[in-house]
C-alpha cells in the first residue's frame, strides 16, 4: 500500500498546486486515448526542470515507481499507471517555459509541456512551423518521446529527423539533469546522446525540453482524394507523383472504404465528398505545399496538380479512376476523423504496422483474406502513410471481444508482419504497456540484451510501466 506521508515530501517541491490526489481529479491522469487505463498513487505536475529534478531525485530515493506522462494522447498505454495504486504519475504539463524561437538558425526551444498546436501558433507569426503533422494534440516532450512520424513524414520526416537537442532528467538519486539542448545541426564532436532519448518512451531519462528544427510554413497547398484504378496502381501512383511533383510532394496517406464508411455514418458534421456518395474501395489523400507565393508567369500549385492529375487520367493505362480537388482542411479533417469514427463504430483493435513500401498492397491483400476466412466478424478499417510505409490497420468488432479473441487476432496479423515481411509492430506509436508482451515475443534475445545493457548504462531504475526486455 502506497505511504500517504509521501505527499507531504513532494508538496513540499512543487506546492501543493504541484500535487493531484483528489478522485474526479486525477481520473484524467488515469485514462488513455485508447482503452488502456489505471490507477495512479497521485499525480506531482513540477513546472521547472529543477523542480522535475527534485521530484524524480525523491521517488528514486524512495523506491517510488512512477509513469512519465506528457498530453496522454498516446494509445499504447505508455503514459498510463498500472492498476496496482502504487504508481504516481508524472505529468510534465506545466513545463511550459518560454518558446525561444531562433529565426536565423530556424529552431526553437520549448518545454516538453507545450501543445503542438501551442507552438504553431507561436510560430506563425514568423512565417515557420513544425511539420510533425498530428490527429490529435501531444505535447512535444511526449512526441520526442515516441519519436513521432506523422502524415506528412514523406516530407519532413519524423521527430529523430526534427530534434535537434533536448534537456533530460535522469532517473538516479541525484535527478541528474543532462543539458544536450544545442541547436547545432553537426556535431561528431562527441557521441550523440540525445538519441538514446528519442523513441524510447521515458524509459531511459525524461525529456523536459527540447530543441527543433524548423521549417518554413507553406504558402501555397493543393490537395486531392484521387482514386487509383486498382490497388497495384498505388505504388506506380506514388512513383510517378514523386517523379513529377518532386519536394511539392508532402503527403500520401491511403485510406480504405470500411474506415470512410463508419466516419462518415458516425462523425455527423462531415461531408462525403464522393459523387452520389459512392465510396471507392480505396482513396488517396494527396497533398502538394510551396514555401512560397506564385511567381509570375508560374502556375499555382492547383493548377499545377490538375495538370498532373489531367496527366494520370490520359496514360493508355491510366493509374486513376477518379480525383477530387478540395480544400485542404476539409479533406484533411477526413483523414484526422478516420481514428473517431472507427471508436464510435465498436471496439477497436488496432495495429501500427510499418512495411517496405514495396510489400503493402500485397500484405494487404493478404491478411485481409486471412482474417476474412478465420475472423469474418471483423471489419478491416486500415489507413495510413503509403508514402512511407506506414499502416494504421485496424480493425473492428461490433461489440467488446473477449482478450483470448483480441490475443487469437493480434497473433495472426503479426506472424504475418514479422516473420513473412519483416516488418515492424510498432511504426510510429513506439512502446508502452499495452505491447510488452509483443516486444518480448517478436524482438530478438540479442536486441533486448544490448537495449538492457545501454538503458543500465544511463538510468538506475526503470521508469514507467514498459522494460526494453524480458520481464522480470
Amino acid at each position: 500500500m502506497f505511504d500517504r506521508n509521501h505527499l507531504d515530501g513532494i508538496a513540499a517541491i512543487v506546492g501543493s498546486k504541484g500535487i493531484v490526489s483528489e478522485t474526479g481529479e486525477i481520473r484524467a491522469y488515469e485514462i488513455g486515448a485508447r482503452y488502456d487505463e489505471g490507477k495512479a498513487a497521485f499525480v506531482v505536475r513540477p513546472a521547472t526542470t529543477a523542480q522535475v529534478s527534485d521530484v524524480v531525485a525523491y521517488l528514486v530515493s524512495n523506491g517510488i515507481p512512477f509513469v512519465p506522462q506528457g498530453g496522454n494522447t498516446g494509445l499504447v498505454g505508455g503514459s498510463t499507471p498500472d492498476s496496482s495504486g502504487a504508481q504516481v504519475v508524472l505529468s510534465l504539463d506545466r513545463l511550459r517555459s518560454p518558446i525561444i524561437v531562433d529565426e536565423e538558425n530556424r529552431t526553437v526551444e520549448v518545454g516538453s509541456g507545450v501543445r503542438l498546436s501551442t507552438l504553431n501558433d507561436e510560430l506563425s507569426a514568423y512565417g515557420m512551423f513544425f511539420p510533425v503533422d498530428l490527429g490529435a494534440d501531444p505535447t512535444i516532450g511526449g512526441m520526442v518521446a515516441t519519436n513521432t512520424g506523422g502524415a506528412r513524414f514523406l516530407r519532413y520526416g519524423g521527430m529523430r529527423r526534427q530534434v535537434l537537442g533536448v534537456e533530460v532528467v535522469l532517473a538516479d538519486p541525484q535527478g541528474t539533469v543532462l543539458d544536450l539542448a544545442t541547436g547545432l545541426r553537426k556535431d561528431n564532436s562527441r557521441l550523440d546522446l540525445k538519441q538514446f532519448f528519442i523513441g524510447t518512451g521515458g524509459a531511459f531519462g525524461i525529456v523536459t525540453k527540447a530543441v527543433l528544427e524548423l521549417q518554413r510554413a507553406p504558402r501555397q497547398r493543393a490537395t486531392a482524394l484521387i482514386v487509383p484504378s486498382n490497388g497495384d496502381a498505388i505504388l506506380p501512383l506514388l512513383a510517378t507523383l514523386e517523379e513529377t511533383c518532386g519536394e511539392y510532394l508532402s503527403a500520401f496517406e491511403g485510406i480504405s472504404r470500411n474506415a470512410l464508411e463508419r466516419t462518415f455514418s458516425h462523425i455527423g458534421h462531415l461531408k462525403n465528398p464522393f459523387a452520389r456518395g459512392e465510396i471507392p474501395p480505396y482513396a488517396i489523400l494527396l497533398e502538394l505545399t510551396r514555401s512560397w507565393v506564385p511567381r509570375s508567369g508560374e502556375l499555382d500549385l492547383s493548377t499545377f496538380l490538375e495538370g498532373v492529375l489531367s496527366d494520370l487520367f490520359d496514360r493508355d493505362e491510366p493509374l486513376v479512376n477518379d480525383a477530387l480537388v478540395a480544400r485542404s482542411e476539409d479533406l484533411w479533417l477526413i483523414r484526422h476523423s478516420l481514428t473517431e469514427g472507427l471508436k464510435a463504430s465498436g471496439h477497436v483493435i488496432a495495429f501500427d504496422l510499418s512495411l517496405r513500401r514495396s510489400d503493402l498492397h500485397r500484405f494487404r491483400t493478404q491478411i485481409i483474406a486471412i482474417l476474412d476466412a478465420e475472423f469474418p466478424d471483423l471489419a478491416v478499417c486500415d489507413f495510413g502513410h503509403v508514402g512511407d510505409g506506414g499502416i494504421h490497420f485496424n480493425l473492428v468488432y461490433p461489440r467488446r471481444p473477449e482478450a483470448s479473441y483480441v490475443d487469437r487476432v493480434r497473433k495472426t496479423v503479426l506472424d504475418v508482419v514479422v516473420h513473412e515481411y519483416g516488418g515492424s509492430f510498432s511504426g510510429e506509436h513506439a512502446l508502452g504497456r499495452s505491447n510488452q508482451a509483443i516486444y518480448d515475443h517478436y524482438t530478438p534475445d540479442l536486441l533486448k540484451r544490448l537495449s538492457v545493457s545501454v538503458k543500465d548504462a544511463i538510468t538506475e531504475v526503470p521508469i514507467g510501466n514498459f522494460l526494453f526486455g524480458q520481464k522480470a
